[in-house]
């Protein structure tokens, strides 16, 4: 398991709070993939743009990187014996039928209690068997054996697991959109959201421009929306999610260092895979890391990627590849020019630096982003 955590820095939790106007959230996608708004903060004054317009940015020789997981159906609804009402949102497949899920219920049943999923096995649907918690005895999420194929299970009965700042139910539109056009391996209950802006006609004009392309899977877990509880960032314990790097990956990564290209993630969650790999050597496995300021980056180059949540793991990320005084300056930019946030939102492209920019909000921390 990579495990990477600030030991110490001089932020807190406070420092990446911001004002966001509710009606910015966005709840649909925009009518094309590639139609939504591009805010390019590559350089030192912010520059809007159309996503479309992405391959001006980029250099033949870069290589780009996306997360090719594929999004789950991994909302259920079901009731205990008693007939009290249960929502389980699977967080990950194991073998033997069995799932581990969080569970959202009144009362919590016992080990060895029955559930019945989408009205049971005599309204066509399927039962499972609480086996106990998870990782441990003491742990948040629960473990069960289901009376058929988890996959196929999800896929029949399931529902799309909308993020919780999306109110309105799953719907045809979310199950095509809220999934990448590349998705490959199913796992995750998140999308990687700053693909979803890709469709087949940018990825071509892309090949055309001599960008290489590769993949790595990270499934996109739950605790990817768990809010940061402590001020002291030194003590937030980081949620874990599976990830893998192809062989063809690492050897695409060397290519392009030999020939002098930048690596262009897409995405946190492809940021998280390869830093991970290059923190631990460990190609397949579980992580754990954790990107504050001050963390030494060496795989990602730069970033593309939505709009986060205040206070998030997320912010503090695009902070430390980019800097916390321009990240600042780029959200307040966004804001006042109405951009549109979260998973069905606008995407920025950021480059990784080191060096003070001139022309962007100086140190205040504790100041909201002017609007």
């Amino acid at each position: 398991m990579t495990t990477t955590s600030p030991a110490s820095t001089p932020y807190s939790l406070t420092d990446f709070d911001f004002d966001l106007p509710p009606e910015l959230i966005a709840q649909h996608p925009a009518a094309e993939r590639s139609g939504s708004r591009l805010l390019d903060a590559g350089g030192p004054t912010p520059v809007d743009r159309v996503f479309r317009d992405l391959p001006a940015l980029l250099q033949p020789g870069d290589l780009m990187v996306f997360n090719d997981t594929q999004v789950i159906k991994a909302r259920l609804f079901g009731e205990k014996d008693t007939g009290g009402k249960l929502e389980l949102l699977v967080e990950r497949v194991l073998p033997g039928h069995e799932v581990v899920a969080h569970m959202k219920v009144s009362k919590k049943p016992l080990p060895g209690a029955r559930v019945h999923m989408a009205g049971g096995e005599a309204a066509g649907g399927f039962t499972g068997t609480l086996l106990g918690r998870w990782p441990g005895e003491h742990g948040a999420l629960f473990r069960f054996r289901l009376s058929g194929e988890p996959h196929a299970l999800m896929q029949r009965h399931g529902h799309v697991p909308l993020p919780p700042y999306i109110t309105h139910t799953d719907t045809a539109e979310d199950e095509q959109r809220y999934q990448t056009v590349f998705a490959r391996y199913p796992g995750a209950v998140a999308a990687p959201t700053a693909a979803l802006h890709f469709d087949q006609a940018l990825l071509t004009q892309l090949d055309e421009r001599g960008i290489e392309r590769a993949t790595v899977t990270l499934h996109v877990g739950a605790g990817t929306f768990q809010p940061v509880k402590t001020e002291d960032l030194s003590q937030h314990v980081m949620h874990s999610e599976w990830y893998n790097m192809p062989p063809e990956t690492v050897q695409a990564l060397a290519r392009c260092r030999a020939r002098g290209g930048r690596v262009i993630a897409v995405g946190t969650t492809t940021v998280r895979t390869l830093e991970s790999w290059a923190a631990s050597g460990e190609t397949t496995g579980d992580t754990q890391i954790f990107i504050t300021p001050g963390f030494q980056f060496n795989v990602v180059d730069a970033l593309i990627t939505n709009f986060h949540l205040p206070k998030s793991t997320l912010m503090m990320l695009v902070s430390a590849l980019s800097g916390y005084d321009h990240i600042r300056g780029v959200y307040a930019h966004a804001v006042r020019n109405r951009y549109r946030f979260f998973s069905y939102g606008d995407a920025m492209w950021l480059t990784r630096n080191t060096a003070p920019r001139a022309g962007v909000i100086e140190s205040n921390r504790h100041a909201q982003p002017e609007t």
